[in-house]
């Protein structure tokens, strides 16, 4: 017997459907987006919580002429399966597939690109400012988690909506509030009632008759919405949202179809901005995955069955190592304290925040306070260490510029996956921090090639007196034995590693590794390399690439971060500097937004692994090429 997810055709098929067959049809869509993520891996728990929101949506709005924007994009994979991408699915966040985020050019039903958090109220709202100027008449919604509303960014959106008063609705998907059964029931038929048309009416007319009573009548009409609100607020969190300007709908259960249905159509029916509070459950319909959210957020393959994940391989991650290294340096040094934005496991910070809890914060989605949080501790004394994945410092530029590095602060950002990050895509890799940090001045920018160096990276920017940054690679590390993390690195110092005749290869991060390796397969051809670990991106190690240069002749340059101002780019300012005419052959990014797909996949097509480094510098044509007669 077909599936009903196999029979439609658009989402206005959804409309003729019973209760009965969008529960089931709510079942399929479950079962579907546990086979696929098993494979693929990808982000469970939260798609799993809104699928009867997505089906209630589809089935009241008219997309994609009315418009849904999904914060971040973790929860959406119910609304890919419903808007023609089912044959498609099985190819999720897979290179050359669908994305795990929606995305404009996608389809015609992901208006918005995302990735990043708290960006959905500001965009619905930018495009019902939009659609009243030409004269629309769509709806528009945004979809916001309660993790999400967090972020500053989320009430500046919530701030200029209300005061606006532009008609938008805004659907909070609550997975963290617990109410008891009968204040949900309660809260449910509220918002029900409060919505529909008798009342919406009755609510209108009673107001004109008021304000129409000689004398008292403006006085008559405030005391009756205070009334209200207070009547509401007794019953309901929704006074913080009343305060906004927004009239609050909710909570209500987010896994009823049919109530989820009937109040949203009573809710398009409104005017001005609406919130509509609904109470999810994260994981919902997959056991595991309801039983521990956290782990099932964001998850590689697992058994469908059982949930069981694959044991792990190979070394302990960066993440890891990083987390270890800083909650050993923690015992000896009180100074130090550890923030992060809502990523506890994430950064690997959950050890130190277990042994040191009056030392960690969690400021969640808030990448922007975090840092100056951490400006305003290191003014009084502490070593502040903001953990976060390089993809996001991207949003508190301004702060790691005005707060920390123009004041000098000791400061200290330990940027988690860096380079690419694999299949979550353009919106995660983390291939420009190097460029965006490099030309802020009083910061010193760090690049370990390993656990070893990684480790020495972190007790060397607890050691300095300044604002220090370094980054790392998501994934295993190489398994390097590691007892003592040693002594720190000299301030702007690199290494050799290898030495050679013919050229150089100056690089940094993981390029290491594949630079040695390229420079031993290329003798056998007869082109002798040296390789430099140069440590540093700023400040340079300038005797030493200098010296290098200068006696070899011809450089490479390797780095996994996009060429337009990063390490490469401050090699060639080096050279320009001193006036050397030298060949310079840069390897790196290019000047693209990096599409999805594995590490190693994505290494390998931009050729910074070891054969594509190799066949680089075979196709460069360096003077040093030609006389091996390899050009």
């Amino acid at each position: 017997m077909s599936r009903i997810l196999e029979k439609l055709s658009s989402t206005e098929d959804l409309k003729n459907l019973s209760m009965e067959q969008l529960e089931t049809l709510a079942g399929e869509i479950r079962e579907e987006i546990v086979r696929t993520v098993s494979r693929t891996g990808g982000h469970l728990a939260s798609s799993l919580g809104v699928v009867e929101l997505t089906i209630a949506l589809h089935c009241v709005l008219e997309t994609p002429k009315d418009k849904i924007i999904w914060d971040v994009g973790h929860q959406a994979y119910a609304h890919k399966l419903l808007t023609g991408r089912l044959e498609k699915f099985c190819t999720l966040r897979q290179l050359g597939g669908i994305s795990g985020f929606p995305k404009r050019e996608e389809s015609l039903h992901d208006c918005f690109d995302v990735g990043h958090s708290s960006t959905s109220i500001s965009a619905a709202l930018g495009m019902a400012t939009a659609r009243d100027a030409l004269g629309g008449k769509e709806k528009v919604l945004a979809v916001i988690g309660d993790g999400s509303l967090t972020a500053g960014l989320a009430f500046e959106g919530l701030n200029q909506a209300g005061h606006l008063k532009k008609d938008l609705i805004v659907v909070l998907n609550d997975n963290e509030m617990s109410i008891s059964p009968n204040v949900g029931a309660l809260s449910s038929f509220l918002s029900r009632k409060m919505t529909s048309d008798l009342f919406v009416r009755f609510k209108r007319e009673t107001e004109y008759i008021l304000s129409n009573v000689p004398r008292f009548g403006k006085d008559l009409v405030n005391l009756a919405r205070r009334a209200e609100e207070s009547f509401k607020g007794f019953f309901t969190p929704g006074m913080l949202f009343e305060a906004f300007g927004f009239n609050y709908v909710g909570p209500i259960n987010g896994h009823q179809v049919g109530e989820l249905v009937k109040t949203m159509e009573n809710v398009t029916r409104l005017t001005g901005p609406v919130l509509v509070h609904v109470i999810t459950c994260k994981g919902k319909g997959f056991e595991p995955a309801e039983r521990n959210p956290a782990q099932f957020h964001g998850v590689g393959s697992f058994d469908p069955e059982t949930g069981a994940l694959p044991a792990g391989s190979g070394g302990p991650s960066y993440t890891d190592i990083f987390g270890r290294t800083l909650a050993e340096l923690a015992e000896k040094d009180d100074r130090i304290v550890a923030i992060t934005a809502a990523m506890l496991d994430g950064t690997g910070l959950k050890e130190f925040a277990r042994r040191f809890p009056d030392r960690f914060y969690d400021v969640g989605i808030a990448e922007q306070h975090a840092v100056t949080f951490a400006a305003g501790m290191a003014c009084n004394g502490l070593r502040p260490v903001v953990a976060l994945y390089s993809t996001f410092l991207q949003r508190a530029y301004d702060n790691v510029l005005h707060d920390v590095c123009l004041q000098n602060l000791p400061v200290i950002f330990a940027l988690d996956r860096s380079g690419l990050v694999g299949a979550d895509g353009p919106t995660h890799h983390g291939a420009f921090d190097l460029s965006y940090l490099r030309h802020i001045p009083n910061l010193t920018l760090m690049v370990p090639r390993d656990e070893a160096e990684l480790r020495r990276a972190v007790l060397t920017a607890t050691r300095h007196e300044g604002p220090f940054a370094f980054r790392y690679p998501r994934g295993r590390a190489f398994g390097i034995p590691m007892e003592e993390i040693g002594t720190p690195v000299e301030i702007g110092k690199g290494e050799k590693l290898r030495d050679g005749s013919d050229g150089v290869i100056f690089a940094v991060g993981l390029e290491v590794h594949e630079a040695l390796e390229a420079a031993r397969i290329l003798e056998g051809e007869g082109i002798s390399l040296a390789v430099v670990d140069a440590r540093f991106v700023k400040p340079l190690d300038r005797d030493l690439l200098l010296e290098e240069a200068t006696r070899t002749g011809w450089v490479i340059t390797a780095e996994e971060n996009v060429l337009q101002g990063g390490f490469g780019s401050a090699v060639l300012e080096l050279l320009a500097e001193e006036k050397l005419q030298i060949p310079v052959l840069l390897v790196g990014l290019p000047d693209a937004f990096i599409e999805q797909g594995s590490q190693a996949e994505l290494r390998a097509l931009y050729r910074l692994d070891a054969a594509g480094l190799v066949d680089r510098i075979r196709a460069f044509g360096g003077r040093k090429v030609i006389r091996s007669g390899l050009a």
